[in-house]
């Protein structure tokens, strides 16, 4: 429920809109404007503000810090910020510990604990479930950037390799600790941006991945090459034996697993959503052997008893599962054991002497079980329209399975399979009552005629024709879905009256490799006027208006908001765009985004260029037209999206639409891609995020706007 004293407080401090902001916080600070443009395929591309890319300049930082000050000036007085912030730090605080999952070769289990007065989850073991708990890592012992990047115990739970980030950096540095002793070995890795993928059996070593140090390629390129390395314990950095990696193509990513029988090594090499495949015995000497090449299609692939199961969408958009002989793996002796159906196979597992199918039935889990020779046995029961997961080992119970939907928080049971019963292990305690909200399924039809589904969470005793404050949110991109989660940011949103509307956009991966496709590269626009014909729709059918209408987006869908910003700056009162991509000329110059260039494309090519120039944010936005106000944020140890993007967007829109917006910059320190380091530096970051977007929409506080939601 709702505390007295939060409705108490939001009742006092009243309605807050963006339009009524002193003239003085429209007051920007300088901006030098360079008379820059060049010609690339016959296009003149103009970029006045180019030397904003330079984060390291004293000029950029100073620039930094004066637009900051403007915008602490704006998010600090918001009385809408200070409410949240207490809010989300109650709901965030709390004492409670993850599943323990144990290791396959003994009884001891590993598991995470959260405290109330902690800033990190604590990471722990226990002999077995009746053993003592002891702390293995405390990261709160640590310095505040410092984080818990990876944890990965030996299969006997003997011995513990980990990795420590700073700041969000993704830069993990992996070392190794005895358990339960806790004594950290001398162990040190190659490479950086460690991390540990599979242990032998016997804990002698471990395959891990990383990318060059500088020095190793040339420079800017250690962000690529990313290998397979094999580190035997006891032995120093330069004795690790670079395994598995590729030659000539810097942007491929891989990766290494073994399977649970111990038998073979299986190896991956990564363009995104496709890959390519390779094995060998585990204990051979011999070279890797292919079971698919080509990049064709996604390949995931499990052993058991000498055969291989394979999930791919090679010649199934929606994916199947085949099984052939490790003896004879050619793709001729392939076997089609669970056919492609309608709805979307996310993964396959082998579980407790089964095969688990995830499925995608429009954009919601399904879990259907087989024999391994794909004979049906049942579909398992899950508490409703949600998302859902299921784990477990082949040779040991349980099996399990977690479940979360937008009014339901992550729910963790074990699974019967003869009475298709579920046992509730273990349910979030987070302090929200979300049982007067309701989600459904609409049907938005898009611009070119395509239908897509979007949930929208709202009260159950919503009025009609009511212009709720609205939240859309989307991503549209590498083969992601959208499904039901959980998000105690999107409950404060409804708690404080407001609706949210999540819709499945073409390029991402509700409904397999077509509906991907279908958004991406030079048909990325797809994406945009399906997001455009969701806000259309929440409009039409009256839920609400673009004075109440708010978008938010991070990443891929920080380009996915700013794009829609841009084209239709007419539908939204207020855009919350969070570490995005928005030069999409020179996006993959920077850091690690040219492995990108599969979905988007690079003007390095003269056809990718042009449908990039044409959407791309910074380069369309245009005098005379008045832009919503946007909050547009950046980390600065952002491994993918370099805060250039943001800061080159604030500085086009303020030169170009001074009297519209207003346009703020948050540039966030000690953060990385997912924002910060600990629980108090996160709630800051939503509470500033949220409180941005509720003050545009003009959205009142709980007690008013259960009262009296047709006067909005």
């Amino acid at each position: 429920m709702i505390p007295s004293d939060f409705l108490s407080l939001c009742t006092a401090l009243g309605l807050v809109t963006l339009l009524s902001i002193p003239e003085n916080l429209r007051d920007y600070p300088p901006t030098r404007k360079e008379d820059r443009s060049e010609v690339m395929h016959g296009l003149t591309i103009r970029d006045p503000f180019r030397w904003l890319e330079s984060g390291s300049s004293d000029e950029v930082k100073n620039w930094v810090a004066e637009q900051e000050k403007l915008t602490r000036a704006y998010l600090d007085n918001l009385p809408q910020r200070k409410a949240l912030q207490e809010r989300l730090e109650l709901l965030w605080r709390y004492d409670d510990e993850t599943p323990p999952m144990e290791v396959l070769a003994s009884s001891r289990q590993f598991f995470w604990l959260k405290k109330h007065d902690a800033e990190k989850r604590i990471y722990c073991t226990r002999a077995d479930s009746d053993g003592e708990t002891l702390i293995l890592i405390d990261p709160n012992q640590w310095k505040d950037e410092e984080t818990v990047d990876s944890v990965t115990p030996s299969l006997d739970g003997s011995l513990l390799a980990f990795g420590k980030a700073q700041g969000g950096d993704e830069r993990p540095v992996v070392q190794v600790m005895e358990v339960p002793s806790k004594k950290i070995l001398p162990d040190r890795l190659h490479g950086l941006r460690q991390n540990v993928n599979a242990w032998l059996p016997d804990g002698s070593g471990f395959f891990y991945t990383a990318h060059p140090e500088k020095g190793e390629v040339p420079d800017g390129e250690e962000f690529y090459w990313h290998s397979v390395y094999f580190h035997k314990l006891g032995d120093t950095p330069d004795k690790d034996k670079r395994v598995f990696y590729h030659d000539s193509v810097k942007e491929y990513y891989h990766g290494a697993q073994i399977t649970e029988d111990g038998t073979y090594l299986i190896l991956y090499r990564w363009e995104f959503d496709k890959n390519e495949v390779f094995f060998r015995k585990l204990d051979s000497k011999e070279p890797p052997i292919p079971l698919a090449v080509g990049f064709d299609a996604s390949y995931a692939v499990d052993e058991h008893d000498g055969t291989f199961f394979i999930r791919t969408d090679w010649d199934a958009p929606k994916g199947r599962v085949m099984a052939v002989s490790a003896n004879s793996p050619f793709r001729k002796n392939w076997k089609e054991i669970i056919p492609e159906s309608a709805d979307t196979l996310e993964s396959c597992q082998l579980i407790g002497g089964y095969l688990y199918a995830t499925y995608m039935h429009d954009a919601s889990t399904r879990i259907k079980i087989f024999k391994l020779d794909g004979s049906p046995v049942k579909e398992l029961s899950l508490p409703g329209i949600g998302s859902a997961g299921v784990w477990g080992y082949m040779s040991k119970p349980p099996v399990w399975v977690a479940y979360e939907s937008y009014n339901q928080p992550d729910t963790t049971y074990t699974y019967d399979l003869k009475k298709d019963h579920l046992t509730l292990v273990h349910r979030s305690p987070v302090k929200m009552d979300l049982s007067a909200y309701i989600t459904e399924q609409v049907w938005v039809t898009s611009k070119d005629g395509t239908r897509l589904p979007m949930f929208v969470v709202r009260p159950k005793s919503m009025k009609k024709k009511a212009r709720y404050p609205t939240l859309l949110t989307g991503y549209g991109g590498f083969n992601i879905p959208q499904t039901p989660s959980f998000s105690t940011i999107y409950g404060v949103w409804l708690e404080a009256g407001g609706i949210l509307a999540v819709p499945c956009l073409r390029g991402g991966g509700e409904y397999g490799r077509e509906w991907h496709e279908s958004g991406m590269l030079d048909r990325k626009q797809n994406v945009f006027d399906d997001f455009i014909a969701s806000a259309e729709w929440l409009i039409n059918h009256h839920y609400t208006d673009s004075r109440h209408l708010t978008i938010m987006g991070g990443s891929n869908g920080g380009l996915l908001v700013g794009a829609a910003a841009v084209q239709r700056p007419d539908l939204f009162a207020a855009v919350l765009c969070q570490v995005p991509l928005l030069d999409m000329v020179r996006y993959h110059t920077f850091g690690l985004a040219n492995i990108w260039a599969v979905e988007y494309g690079s003007c390095e090519d003269p056809k990718q260029c042009g449908y990039l120039y044409r959407y791309s944010p910074y380069h369309n936005v245009k005098k005379g037209v008045k832009y919503p106000p946007m909050l547009i944020t950046g980390s600065e140890n952002d491994a993918r999206t370099n805060p250039l993007h943001a800061r080159k967007m604030v500085a086009m829109l303020q030169s170009t639409d001074p009297e519209g917006g207003p346009f703020y910059l948050l540039q966030e320190k000690a953060s990385g891609h997912g924002g910060g380091t600990t629980l108090s530096k996160l709630a800051s970051q939503w509470s500033d995020n949220i409180s941005f977007l509720m003050a545009g929409s003009g959205m009142k506080f709980p007690q008013e706007t259960k009262t009296s939601p047709d006067k909005r």
